[in-house]
């Protein structure tokens, strides 16, 4: 039985450009309704988590910056280390020009800067660092590795009272193997990362927002 809803937002709730797509916003307001809440998960900063969260009308607890912030009926924790992913970032700007996104000083766990370079450069020139590379095909970010978002979703399950075999979850990209390998009903969208999709419970015949209309439509009472 499902019981909870965790979704990722860039590429899942977004289309290519980033902009909500209402087909999402309206299906997930569905399942909130059912009493179902809907946790976020995503590697934004977490003050975006949270109004995207206040504006959408979610319940269910937030998961931020890949993993490295939580926020649940528990309070709010920093479960990653800014300081090895900013030693990594300060090694990588004496060999290539890099340019943090937007809002950076608001991270609090990890280091994200523009797709300038191949990700598999960047994971090359860091592969002496206890660092992990994601590639959100939005942004690279340089994490710890010794959490992710799959990890924090067990946390956040685990203090709103739920399994994570009762969660079920949705993404697109590299950054969403994690928690979709806990979740109990894995689903990416049809735009979704050839990883991803081999690893997915289903897959959607459509993409973005109206894949994620498609999945709740299909697996929710």
């Amino acid at each position: 039985m499902i019981k909870a809803v965790a979704v990722d937002v860039d590429g899942t709730i977004t289309d290519s450009r980033r902009r909500l797509c209402c087909s999402a916003m309206e299906s997930l307001r569905s399942a909130e309704e059912k009493g179902i809440p809907v946790i976020i998960v995503t590697g934004n900063i977490l003050p975006v988590t949270k109004t995207l969260s206040i504006f959408m009308g979610t319940s269910g607890g937030l998961v931020a910056e890949n993993g490295g912030v939580i926020e649940s009926p528990q309070g709010r924790k920093i479960l990653g280390d800014i300081e090895k992913c900013q030693r990594a970032y300060e090694f990588l700007k004496t060999k290539y020009a890099l340019e943090k996104v937007d809002f950076s000083q608001e991270r609090v766990s990890e280091i994200a800067f523009y797709r300038t370079l191949p990700v598999e450069l960047i994971k090359d020139a860091l592969k002496d660092f206890d660092v992990k590379i994601y590639d959100t095909r939005f942004a690279l970010h340089i994490t710890d590795p010794a959490v992710d978002k799959g990890s924090a979703l067990v946390r956040v399950a685990e203090d709103m009272g739920i399994r994570p075999e009762e969660i079920l979850a949705i993404g697109d990209s590299e950054n969403d193997l994690e928690f979709l390998k806990v979740a109990g009903l894995k689903v990416a969208v049809a735009n979704a990362n050839p990883e991803l999709k081999a690893r997915a419970d289903y897959v959607t015949e459509k993409s973005y927002g109206d894949g994620v209309k498609e999945a709740l439509e299909r697996f929710l009472p």
